[in-house]
């Protein structure tokens, strides 16, 4: 059994209209949010093995507030390709990491991350939930029945949690 986080990254700013896309920052909101999720995180034990967290701005600062969470010595890849990719292009990357990852934290966008969950978890109890909405800096957690990520495939994980900042306080 493998475990994949998805953690779509917290909100960001629009406060400055001439930035390119890729380089938006995190809102205030966005910020606080990472801090709840950053708690949660560490309450649950949450310990991938494995980092993979989209280049833009705001992906990096969402990840930056949650890093001492899940630990310091966590390999982290800051993927450019990750950006912009869609479900297919992000499980295609999650099925080039190593067999021996037990774990991957994935931080990434949307609509990629949400429709990547939906794919690949058969059921969960908040697997309808799920389906509504997946927002900034919300965590689905997947439990996938595989032997090494080269055999992740739709259909093959359950929906073990699903977590959005303002449920967190």
């Amino acid at each position: 059994m493998k475990l994949l986080y998805l953690l779509r990254h917290a909100k960001s700013s629009w406060d400055d209209a001439s930035l390119p896309d890729h380089e938006r920052p995190l809102a205030p909101r966005g910020k606080k949010a990472a801090k709840a999720m950053a708690g949660h995180l560490h309450r649950e034990g949450v310990r991938p093995a494995l980092v993979l967290c989209s280049s833009s701005v705001r992906a990096r600062e969402t990840f930056a507030r949650i890093a001492k969470a899940i630990g310091k010595d966590v390999p982290v890849e800051f993927d450019e390709a990750l950006y912009g990719a869609g479900a297919g292009e992000l499980l295609e990357r999650l099925r080039a990491v190593p067999a021996g990852v037990h774990s991957i934290l994935l931080v990434g966008h949307n609509p990629a991350v949400q429709e990547l969950a939906l794919g690949l978890a058969r059921g969960g109890a908040e697997r309808a939930r799920l389906e509504e909405k997946f927002p900034t800096g919300a965590l689905a957690t997947l439990e996938l029945d595989v032997e090494s990520w080269a055999e992740v495939e739709p259909g093959r994980g359950e929906l073990a949690a699903y977590v959005v900042p303002r449920e967190l306080g």
